[in-house]
């Protein structure tokens, strides 16, 4: 008798074991088998951002989603999340630092909010190119201690970066040279080297949120405003303005960006994937952009607008008398890292 009811419990407990999983290395949130006995965990992140879907930098971001679902046989997948629908930008660096978003994208000079020198990189006339930029985020000692405190005392891993576009001015008069900035009511955004871009050169700076600028220009409210030639066409700026200056004051870049407690969180296979993903997307969000902006000049003037090309020589001795209070506001170090950036220019 005794040995039956022992039987029977060894047989109920084999059940109980089965239903279980049996294996208490089994972690995988799916339950699906990775061919072993085991099973591998999966890992969604999401990815949120200012740009709406007709972008290209969603285009960049869907990119990189393919790549790491792919590269990760399904393991690693990435959820986007675009048109500020999670909030603007910093909110969304923000988020990272909480852990509650996993990826974003962010102008270098933006860290400024939490690391004053980074805004030496959004400073009008400071960079001079995309490829500037790159020798000085990722081939100076300025630009690795400036991705080590990100990372070591805010959270923020930045991965890479791509090329988004070179600022320029459009208006609804001609500018040949810096006098034609002169008394000129330029909408620029509510940001501080934007409106320095704009004093410095004479113009009257003119803040207003992006949504209400194609009709201040239709209106004649404001005589012109500044942003990259994608942007100008996506908004159909061309449309309500007959002048294009390549004043190429500022270079944008858009910097993929990941939470450190996301990066951690991952095991070092999928760290891999999600870095060599980024390296992809960011190639062909620049690839992107290059080529739209190649094509833009052709497709404006076709239109009937004017693009000029003045000489940038006075532009920049004007706003370079702006760059002391850079100075001010960084404090001990601030020229020597403007060097280092200077330095970095080919």
């Amino acid at each position: 008798m005794k040995r039956s009811l022992i039987f029977l419990l060894g047989a109920v407990m084999l059940l109980v074991m089965a239903a279980c999983g049996g294996n208490e290395g089994d972690t995988a949130s799916n339950g699906e088998s990775d061919g072993n006995g085991g099973s591998e965990e999966t890992y969604e992140l999401q990815f949120g951002m200012q740009p709406n879907t007709q972008s290209n930098e969603y285009e960049a971001a869907e990119y990189l989603a393919e790549y790491v679902e792919e590269e990760s046989d399904g393991q690693l997948t990435v959820t986007i999340y675009p048109d500020a629908q999670l909030g603007d930008d910093l909110s969304m660096l923000g988020q990272l630092q909480e852990g509650s978003l996993d990826i974003t994208l962010s102008e270098m000079g933006r860290f400024g909010q939490w690391i004053p020198r980074s805004e030496l990189l959004a400073v009008p006339y400071v960079i001079e190119d995309f490829d500037h930029i790159l020798r000085v985020v990722y081939e100076t000692e300025f630009g690795e201690e400036l991705r080590n405190e990100l990372v070591e005392e805010h959270g923020l891993r930045v991965v890479d970066s791509a090329y988004n576009g070179t600022r320029v001015t459009s208006s609804n008069f001609e500018i040949n040279e810096l006098a034609d900035m002169e008394g000129m009511n330029l909408r620029v955004p509510e940001a501080e080297t934007l409106l320095d871009y704009a004093e410095y050169v004479g113009a009257n700076p003119t803040p207003m949120s992006f949504d209400e600028v194609y009709l201040a220009l239709q209106t004649n409210q404001v005589d012109g405003q500044d942003n990259p030639l994608p942007a100008v066409r996506a908004n159909s700026f061309h449309e309500v303005q007959d002048y294009i200056a390549l004043t190429n004051h500022v270079v944008n870049d858009n910097t993929y960006v990941v939470s450190e407690q996301t990066w951690q969180d991952l095991p070092e296979d999928l760290q891999q994937i999600l870095n060599d993903g980024i390296a992809e997307a960011t190639d062909y969000h620049t690839e992107l952009f290059q080529t739209e902006e190649e094509e833009l000049v052709q497709f404006f003037e076709e239109e009937g607008l004017t693009i000029t090309e003045p000489d940038l020589t006075e532009f920049r001795e004007a706003v370079s008398e702006a760059y002391p209070k850079y100075f001010d506001k960084i404090g001990e170090g601030a020229e020597e890292y403007m060097e280092i950036i200077d330095e970095a220019r080919e």
